[in-house]
């Protein structure tokens, strides 16, 4: 599995990469995709921004056997409980948003098939197996906003994974697989929002359009800074 950003800089976009964007009106989006890591005697702990929860959720449970203790919430604009094939513990309500806890003992593939079913709603859970330990802070993540002046960076603490594998490694940091400690950060320029014609219905439009533009990332290295840029449309 290959994680949003990844596919941009390789040209691959795909229907996840365009869920995944719908999100951004146009502007300039500093502080995205934020994510850390560092080297350890028995692998890497990693942190990242609430854009990878999903990724890191259906990576390391893709690689995992057998029922497993998760936690946590599913955050959507509807009842998820209805096609979860796992216990729902509650929904809570919110200005039209539906949280979802689970606190539960399941079978990764479950977890899967909904996050398959519902690509877009944010699963923000938390479980541990012989090889990740993952936590995700259970709530929903703030909407995007353009940066605002003097805006400070926001810390690196939505998900936190520690592992021994390196898929993930090499696909997080995909232009430096090699480090001891790094850091990546992103900012999403926003140019254009291509609207598709003949389309009038205003969800439909909403759901179809595209984001035009470039990203910029900026790379910290073992004391070193690079910076990489692509444009994309998704």
């Amino acid at each position: 599995m290959e994680n949003s950003l990844k596919k941009i800089f390789e040209s691959k976009v795909d229907d996840i990469v365009h869920g995944e964007f719908i999100k951004f009106s146009k502007g300039s989006f500093k502080n995205r995709y934020l994510v850390e890591a560092k080297k350890q005697k028995n692998g890497w702990a990693i942190k990242t921004g609430p854009e990878f929860a999903n990724y890191l959720v259906r990576a390391c449970l893709e690689k995992t056997a057998g029922d497993i203790e998760i936690s946590g919430v599913i955050v959507a604009t509807f009842d998820v409980s209805k096609k979860a094939e796992f216990p729902v513990e509650r929904i809570k309500k919110f200005m039209g948003i539906q949280q979802a806890v689970v606190n539960t003992k399941t079978d990764p593939s479950k977890v899967i098939k909904l996050m398959d079913g519902f690509p877009r709603a944010f699963f923000a859970l938390t479980f541990s197996t012989p090889d990740y330990q993952l936590k995700i802070k259970a709530k929903a993540p703030k909407s995007a906003k353009p940066a605002g002046a003097g805006e400070k960076g926001p810390k690196i603490n939505f998900c936190s994974l520690k592992t021994p594998e390196g898929d993930i490694i090499k696909d997080l940091f995909f232009d430096y697989a090699e480090f001891n400690e790094i850091s990546v950060n992103h900012e999403i320029i926003i140019e254009q929002v291509v609207i598709p014609q003949g389309i009038e219905d205003p969800v439909q439009l909403r759901e179809q359009s595209k984001r035009k533009g470039k990203i910029i990332r900026t790379i910290k290295i073992d004391g070193k800074e690079n910076k990489a840029e692509v444009e994309f449309e998704a």
